[in-house]
């Protein structure tokens, strides 16, 4: 048994029948009453925790994957009217009048391929694709999708599907 070396007696204060310490080692009468009637608070307050955590984790998912499918309908809305105004030149036009126009015919089969169904993400639900020939040179391609969430479809009443849209215009140069 070891023994605590004495102390000075300006290190200890008798008040009545209760003696405090300073030193972090002795156990105080009121310190333990403390600490014995705020016991198991911390096993409520760690899954409430948890499940706050994970709940802000599910919604930073499920907008993840709305922003990332927003990004890509309008990367493939702006290829799709590139590509249409530099491949989509009426050959009779240019030959035969000397300019570029768009050929409308050629830009819808272009589009009707561009955006097939066997081409969409697995996120996706559902897109629509449109063509404007807004002009002989110029064209507006716009799409819209239904994206499925990630997390929201496991809260019942939760939408489980957000509408993305996106719409790029080009303009053929030349001639």
């Amino acid at each position: 048994m070891t023994m605590n070396p004495p102390r000075p007696a300006s290190f200890c204060r008798v008040d009545e029948h209760r003696s405090y310490s300073v030193y972090p080692h002795d156990k105080t009468v009121e310190g333990e009453r403390g600490r014995e009637s705020e016991r198991g608070s911390v096993l409520m307050l760690v899954p409430a925790a948890v499940l706050v955590l994970l709940v802000l984790g599910a919604i930073a998912v499920d907008s993840a994957v709305v922003f990332l499918a927003q990004r890509d309908l309008t990367n493939r809305t702006a290829a799709a009217a590139n590509d249409i105004a530099g491949a989509a030149t009426s050959d009779a036009s240019f030959y035969g009048e000397g300019r570029v126009a768009v050929d409308a015919g050629v830009a819808r089969r272009y589009i009707a391929a561009a955006f097939a169904p066997s081409l969409r993400p697995d996120g996706y639900v559902s897109w629509t694709p449109e063509l404007r020939v807004l002009s002989d040179r110029t064209v507006e391609v716009s799409a819209t999708a239904e994206v499925r969430y990630v997390f929201a479809s496991a809260i019942p009443g939760a939408r489980h599907t957000a509408t993305v849209s996106a719409r790029s215009v080009a303009t053929a140069h030349g001639g």
